[in-house]
């Protein structure tokens, strides 16, 4: 099947049926518009101002979408690490689409050629290696404790899974060439006081290699 076909068959049925149930959207096009400002912002963390902005809606009508969107599934907000040791921590949560396919149609890249040499490469991957994670947790009934850690100081891991009080850092690099530079950041980790476990970069690497005593690169072929 032809998947623009799909996805825009798919995207009809979730806007005439499925949000009719959750909720009362009047204008199909106005929540079309903030479905494709929502998609292109993947990655990156949720700011309500900017999103209602770019859809022309206002910032309750995009919280109250975005609400919607959680209940059916297609995005997934992470939250950020937060202690009351770490007051310096920044509280929004990053969004991803868990359906990276619709993400792309909604952000209008036409092959995987195209897309991969886009501007949108980064982030989609970004949320694919998220989505794939976070189903692992979820095809087997658990939640996922998944957190993202950035300070004010600029410091920043993508994704921290928290287990048995230990802390696993990982980043998400589009390279097939990861280094030391790659977990700079987990260094900060230390203020935190918990255990930190075993750490790495999911990357493009096609084996999994050393990076640091307690790091090492992960294939995404892996997940």
């Amino acid at each position: 099947m032809d998947w623009s076909l799909f996805y825009s068959a798919y995207l009809q049925t979730y806007l005439q049926r499925d949000i009719r149930d959750l909720a009362r959207v009047g204008d199909e096009r106005s929540f079309l518009r903030f479905l494709r400002a929502a998609a292109a912002r993947t990655g990156q963390m949720l700011n309500f101002s900017d999103l209602a902005r770019d859809a022309d809606v206002a910032p309750n009508t995009a919280k109250t979408w975005l609400s919607i969107l959680q209940a059916s599934g297609m995005v997934y907000l992470l939250e950020p690490y937060y202690t009351n040791i770490t007051k310096r921590l920044v509280r929004s949560p990053k969004l991803y689409f868990v359906d990276t396919g619709l993400c792309a149609y909604l952000t209008e890249w036409a092959s995987p050629e195209t897309l991969e040499a886009g501007a949108m490469s980064g982030p989609i991957l970004e949320s694919w290696i998220v989505s794939e994670l976070l189903k692992s947790y979820r095809h087997n009934g658990c939640l996922a404790p998944f957190y993202y850690y950035r300070d004010r100081d600029g410091k920043e891991i993508d994704l921290l899974i928290l287990q048995d009080g230990t802390i696993y850092p990982l980043e998400f690099k589009k390279t097939a060439s990861p280094n030391k530079n790659h977990i700079r950041h987990f260094q900060a980790l230390a203020k935190l006081d918990r255990p930190l476990g075993y750490g790495g970069v999911v990357c493009l690497a096609e084996q999994s290699l050393p990076l640091a005593a307690a790091a090492l690169s992960i294939p995404v072929s892996a997940l």
